[in-house]
């Protein structure tokens, strides 16, 4: 990966975005965009387009720019701050964290307390934590204090910095999916290069954790004929993980290509027989009932949406700590692009 692509990814990932609050980390997105794209924009439900107008078929290509986080849900007589999460958190990863909370005049740092293990009885030493149970400390002493920096309906998320590991592997919080906006819009540069015959949207979705909202937007707007959503999914190239049931999927191994559900067999397919033929590694994951990602919604809009996944493979997934491989994400990126380069006004969807 160039230098300029890697800085644009880690101002990404840097840039706190929890689901519902993404308008700073979008700004960065069209920012990069407006350097190669015909037409950038943003829609009501926060998505952000960057398009390069062609022909047909159109092709939307998504990638969530939401992650996790919490929001404030109240503030107590001493100033802690109690919160709920946004979007799926083992309440074992928060404990101790720092995080970073959009606060009235600018970002303010708090720590995520819990009763001290010294403290507890035996038998609460054996209980999981709970979110309930857990609060945010800002080192204030009074709930004056506190509404003086944030308010209640405040979000935040953890404040981890990123850091390069050996083997071109990175370690972030926020890749889930920030790396999924990331790899659209390189695929779109890529495309840029060596233009397609076909209409291609890279859109940035919003809420991909809590509501699926940006894709079913995005879908319903601009109307695709075929659509490749792309997220992370579970590498499973570590200590008990199951690869029977999951697969074997490494990091370094290429991209992740999903079968089932919402998943066009026609797609796959063509997908599948690209890889081959450009020499990029894959392995594949099945998904038999849902995907879990934006492909669920896209897939069904209108009168219907011919819809892959590739994911990226992902360990530690929704914690601080994620790490991938910036392979997978260059080898996504070519094969998303030479298979928007392969489309012309005749390629069929329908599965005969």
């Amino acid at each position: 990966m160039n230098d300029h692509s890697l800085a644009f990814l880690k101002h990404l990932l840097a840039t706190p975005g929890p689901s519902g609050d993404e308008v700073a980390v979008g700004r960065i997105w069209r920012r990069e965009a407006e350097t190669f794209a015909d037409r950038v924009y943003a829609d009501v439900r926060g998505n952000s387009y960057a398009v390069l107008e062609g022909g047909s078929p159109r092709v939307l290509l998504a990638g969530h720019i939401d992650e996790i986080g919490v929001m404030v849900s109240s503030i107590d007589d001493d100033g802690f701050l109690w919160f709920s999460p946004i979007g799926g958190w083992d309440p074992q990863v928060l404990v101790g964290q720092r995080v970073r909370l959009a606060g009235r005049t600018g970002d303010v740092i708090g720590v995520i307390g819990k009763k001290p293990i010294h403290q507890m009885k035996p038998d609460e030493r054996e209980k999981a934590s709970k979110i309930e149970d857990l609060w945010i400390d800002i080192g204030v002493t009074s709930r004056a204090e506190a509404r003086e920096l944030v308010r209640v309906g405040a979000t935040g998320v953890i404040d981890a910095p990123i850091y390069d590991l050996p083997g071109g592997r990175i370690v972030s919080r926020s890749i889930d999916d920030r790396i999924g906006a990331f790899t659209v819009l390189e695929a779109l540069r890529l495309l840029e290069r060596d233009r397609p015959r076909a209409t291609v949207a890279a859109v940035a979705t919003s809420q991909e954790e809590i509501t699926f909202a940006g894709a079913h937007t995005a879908a319903f707007s601009f109307e695709p004929q075929v659509a490749i959503a792309v997220d992370v999914t579970f590498a499973t190239d570590h200590p008990n993980a199951d690869r029977r049931q999951y697969g074997n999927v490494r990091l370094g191994g290429g991209p992740v290509l999903s079968r089932g559900s919402a998943n066009s067999p026609v797609v796959y397919d063509m997908l599948t027989a690209i890889a081959e033929r450009e020499g990029i590694p894959y392995s594949i994951q099945v998904n038999p009932r849902y995907t879990g990602t934006d492909a669920d919604a896209i897939h069904l809009s209108r009168g219907g949406v011919a819809t892959a996944v590739i994911s990226i493979p992902n360990r530690y997934m929704h914690s601080p700590n994620e790490m991938i491989a910036l392979s997978d994400v260059e080898y996504a990126a070519r094969l998303i692009a030479a298979f928007v380069r392969s489309l012309t006004p005749e390629t069929s969807f329908i599965p005969i």
